[in-house]
């Protein structure tokens, strides 16, 4: 992933956040049921709140993988924290929903498919390189395109995207 700065521009503010979220938890309502939600931190929690509050699903669990080590450009991942065995018994991953905020590249996906082979992988936004790891998710973006989500941004202006490509 190269500079943001030299990308196309996607801020997606809470509300529509949380209205992507809620529409992926429509579509995940008709592919489960799941007993379990793994979400793939940080960018999943926020998603996996949501639908696990619209599914009804309690059992959690997180697996940590560090990936943006700079919030410009993607590095070598790291598995800070793998997944509980008590959510993945019998070890294939049926039945258990994996959630993340975007599918890039599909580097972090294929390190939680490898883990979770069976799992039913969802994200609310995917990109083009990304999106063959993905069972479900709800807006696909161009690979050029960084989304700034609601937690990195502050209140600021936005230019004009006219004014912007003219540099």
């Amino acid at each position: 992933m190269s500079d943001p700065n030299s990308q196309k521009a996607f801020p997606v503010s809470w509300d529509q956040f949380h209205r992507d979220s809620r529409a992926l938890a429509w579509r995940l309502a008709e592919a489960g049921p799941f007993h379990a939600i793994v979400c793939i931190t940080r960018g999943g929690l926020v998603p996996a709140a949501i639908v696990a509050r619209e599914l009804g699903t309690r059992l959690i669990e997180t697996v940590c993988i560090a990936s943006y080590h700079d919030y410009t450009s993607q590095g070598g991942l790291q598995v800070l924290k793998g997944i509980s065995p008590e959510v993945v018994a019998p070890g294939d991953g049926k039945g258990v929903l994996v959630i993340d905020d975007l599918v890039d590249t599909g580097a972090t996906a294929k390190v939680v498919r490898d883990m979770l082979p069976n799992a039913h992988f969802a994200t609310v936004y995917a990109k083009p390189q990304g999106r063959p790891l993905v069972d479900t998710f709800i807006t696909e973006v161009s690979q050029d395109t960084w989304i700034y989500f609601p937690w990195d941004l502050g209140l600021a202006f936005q230019p004009p995207i006219a004014k912007s490509e003219k540099g």
